[in-house]
Parts: C-alpha cells; sequence; structure tokens
C-alpha cells in the first residue's frame, strides 16, 4: 500500500494524499481545493473520485477564478 500519493485533477496536481489512521488524509495544494483539505476519505479510490467530482463542480459553476484548472 501506499504511504502517499499526489492528487491530480484535470492534468494539474491540486494535492497530495497522506495515509493516515482511518484512510488518506487530502493535503490542498492549490487554494480551489482548500474545502477538500485535511478531509479524511476512507480509500485512496474515494479519495480520488471526491477530488474528481469536485473539480467537476468547480469547472461546472463558471467562476472565471475557479477555471484556472487546465
Amino acid at each position: 500500500m501506499l504511504d502517499s500519493f499526489v492528487v491530480e485533477a484535470n492534468r494539474r496536481v491540486v494535492g497530495i494524499a497522506i495515509r493516515c489512521r482511518g484512510g488518506y488524509k487530502f493535503h490542498a495544494s492549490e487554494p480551489e481545493f482548500r474545502a477538500l483539505d485535511k478531509q479524511t476519505f476512507r480509500r485512496a479510490k474515494n479519495l480520488a473520485h471526491g477530488v474528481a467530482e469536485y473539480a467537476r463542480k468547480l469547472l461546472k459553476a463558471g467562476d472565471p477564478a475557479k477555471l484556472t484548472l487546465h
């Protein structure tokens, strides 16, 4: 099992995941993803899905400040 890994959304690094008690904790490296910062996900797969879903919501919102995702 991985103890940590880089998390990407839309081909851009948005944070890292670190294994912790109860799963993996997300640490945001991009301001747009601060809402998920320090959130724990039970499995790495759940973390990846949660970040991807959040990225889709940011893009749908249409906020120009949030469309910096490439």
